[in-house]
């Protein structure tokens, strides 16, 4: 890409014709392909042998689809959809998803070494944008889980801080507990940038893609069912951090840091 020229850009053909390479991050597939094939997009005034790269998280057979009609002119498609979130972006560490003909992946891993510190080439166009929506699906599953049982630590009398800590060291953790929690919801601000309704967006992908292929996903499902109440609840433009507090508000039960005492009577089951 000429960055020079980049800026006196006025529309998005100019931009292609400008460019070799061009990288897009679009919120889905619907409109990764209004910016592509467009009446005035990108396929408009990219040649034949430049390279589309969409770090998007697009659902693969809309990239399957946007990906023919590019290789039609002499355009390659990559999708390189990320992991790592703000900060990942941030200090370069993000994780590639790389899906694409293996010659024109290694053409952009140069640029993508610049940007990230995991690289994964899974296959052919599209397998990337598989990944990302199973890896965000069981993010998601995990948030549910860890919150839920935090919860219910804190009703018993367990420390919801401690408990995150004693997760972040055993078999319990995950990104969510090491990056969430602490950072997040104990200190009531509920701010990662990332839109609880693009979560819910990877997650119908994902179990798209799950029916797709008959694969039976029963806790994907419900957890569907769980984000979508809590998107209606939210409301757009929430952050994914309240998933939380929808969860909250379903016990009564608010996650502090000091949580309460234990209890001094015992618990009975039944």
């Amino acid at each position: 890409m000429r960055s020079k020229e980049f800026f006196m850009s006025q529309t998005l053909k100019e931009l292609a014709e400008q460019s070799d390479i061009v990288f897009a991050m679009l919120p889905n597939g619907q409109i990764v392909q209004q910016v592509v094939l467009g009446p005035d997009g990108l396929i408009h005034g990219l040649r034949a042998g430049s390279i589309l790269v969409d770090t998007s998280s697009s659902e693969p057979w809309l990239t399957e689809q946007t990906g023919k009609a590019l290789s039609e002119q002499g355009i390659s498609m990559i999708d390189a959809p990320v992991s790592g979130a703000q900060v990942g972006a941030q200090r370069a560490e993000l994780v590639f998803m790389v899906g694409g003909d293996e010659a024109v992946v290694a053409r952009i891993t140069p640029m993508l070494n610049a940007m990230g510190k995991h690289i994964f080439h899974l296959g052919g166009l599209a397998s990337g944008h598989a990944m990302k929506c199973i890896n965000n699906c069981i993010t998601a599953i995990t948030f549910g889980a860890t919150a839920e049982g935090l919860i219910s630590g804190q009703r018993y009398g367990l420390d919801p801080a401690v408990m995150v800590d004693v997760l972040n060291v055993s078999t319990g953790g995950s990104w969510i507990t090491q990056t969430h929690f602490h950072q997040r919801i104990f200190n009531r601000m509920f701010d990662d940038p990332f839109k609880l309704e693009l979560m819910l967006k990877d997650i119908r992908i994902s179990n798209e893609l799950a029916r797709a292929t008959a694969s039976p996903v029963p806790y994907a499902a419900l957890t569907e069912q769980f984000w979508r109440m809590a998107h209606h609840e939210a409301g757009p433009g929430a952050s994914v951090s309240e998933i939380v507090r929808w969860q909250e508000n379903l016990s009564g039960t608010p996650l502090v840091a000091g949580g309460q005492k234990k209890r001094n009577s015992p618990v009975d089951p039944a």
